[in-house]
């Protein structure tokens, strides 16, 4: 996993469209999109959400297109969560618990993913952390 963080992703915006609308965020204000089979609902930093008729392959696809490499702020996790990393605030394994926060820490999402998950994103976070201090 790459680390871009979000001062990089400023001036990009993901685009979603269909037959009736169009939806433009910037990624940064994304927490995360979890998907329900077909159906996609992305969470921003408000607590809105949109939803889109698309599965959750299909918006990772659409992310990595529009934003190319700094789409690597976005992780996928399991088959049916994308996070923004950067929005990480907390991770219980044993729980089996995500907390993503905006930078405020006034707004907090809870989040289920598996153990298995769980220790591979904290791995990789605390592997980024010895790495930056070099």
């Amino acid at each position: 996993m790459r680390t871009i963080n979000n001062t990089q992703v400023r001036n990009k915006a993901i685009i979603f469209t269909n037959n009736n609308e169009l939806v433009r965020v910037m990624p940064e204000r994304v927490i995360y999109v979890e998907s329900d089979g077909n159906y996609s609902t992305m969470v921003l930093q408000d607590k809105s959400e949109q939803v889109f008729t698309m599965n959750l392959a299909h918006c990772q696809q659409l992310i990595e297109e529009q934003l190319g490499e700094e789409a690597a702020v976005f992780v996928r996790l399991g088959k049916s969560l994308i996070i923004n990393h950067s929005h990480i605030f907390k991770i219980n394994v044993s729980k089996q618990e995500l907390w993503m926060s905006d930078a405020q820490v006034n707004q907090a999402f809870k989040l289920s993913a598996s153990r298995e998950a769980l220790k591979q994103l904290k791995s990789w976070l605390e592997k980024e952390r010895k790495e930056t201090k070099k």
